[in-house]
């Protein structure tokens, strides 16, 4: 689904990744799940492009509904993942630590499970080569696209700045669809390490120049990132 004049989605408000499409080429953020990759290759052939224009794949962070065509993406394509350094092992399959289950409600968590099931979330295939990333990086792909780091997710949780897009992409830094209790609107995302320091960490966001802010899960934002941010805290402290 194209957004605006570089900005396309693929995937819904449940689970989402991103294209950034520039003459020079594609940059993908996040991977989705292994069944968005035919969501992948329809996308890039509605506009006329393929996998071979695709330069490099952004992971937000390392958690499995991130991850889903990235191995095949490197593998098959050839193309490389960057990771931030903090989630590296994480993307790898290294384990996560044990989090508390957030509120459900069964129509909405249903609906999230039985649409991981249908992309095949069940098996993600973890990562086995990076290409590591830290705070502040610019990388050499489509849209320059510069690296915020956002830890409290998970440790590499980052934000991903393309201003040939007007746009951040944000990952689970923050979420507009909780994806257990279906609750629309800017608020903290469900299964995150270490809450608190997930808040303090929007302080960095609040500062970037974009119109869209795109996160992992549910509607994108078209708005300032700190009008965002006041929503996301306004949100935790009514909670």
């Amino acid at each position: 689904m194209k957004l605006d004049t570089h900005l396309h989605r693929i995937g819904n408000d449940i689970v989402a990744a991103y294209l950034v499409v520039t003459d020079e080429g594609i940059t993908v953020v996040d991977a989705g799940l292994p069944g968005h990759w035919n969501d992948l290759v329809a996308e890039l052939s509605s506009i006329g492009r393929g996998l071979a224009d695709i330069r490099g794949l952004i992971v937000t962070h390392g958690d499995s509904d991130h991850l889903g065509f990235a191995e095949r993406l490197r593998c098959e394509v050839g193309v490389p993942v960057f990771v931030h350094s903090g989630d590296a092992a994480r993307a790898m399959g290294g384990e996560k630590p044990k989090l508390e289950m957030p509120k459900m409600r069964l129509a909405p968590t249903t609906g999230f499970f039985g649409y991981s099931l249908r992309k095949r979330g069940w098996r993600v295939p973890p990562l086995t080569a990076v290409t590591e990333v830290a705070d502040g990086d610019v990388l050499p792909l489509p849209g320059a696209p510069r690296i915020i780091s956002l830890p409290g997710h998970s440790p590499g949780s980052i934000a991903v700045h393309v201003p040939a897009a007007d746009a951040v992409f944000v990952g689970d830094a923050l979420t507009t669809r909780h994806v257990t209790t279906g609750r629309a609107g800017a608020q903290p995302a469900p299964f995150t390490d270490d809450p608190a320091e997930a808040l303090a960490s929007l302080d960095r966001l609040a500062e970037v120049s974009a119109a869209w802010v795109l996160p992992g899960h549910g509607t994108p934002w078209h708005g300032s990132p700190a009008d965002i941010v006041a929503a996301v805290r306004a949100d935790a402290a009514r909670a």
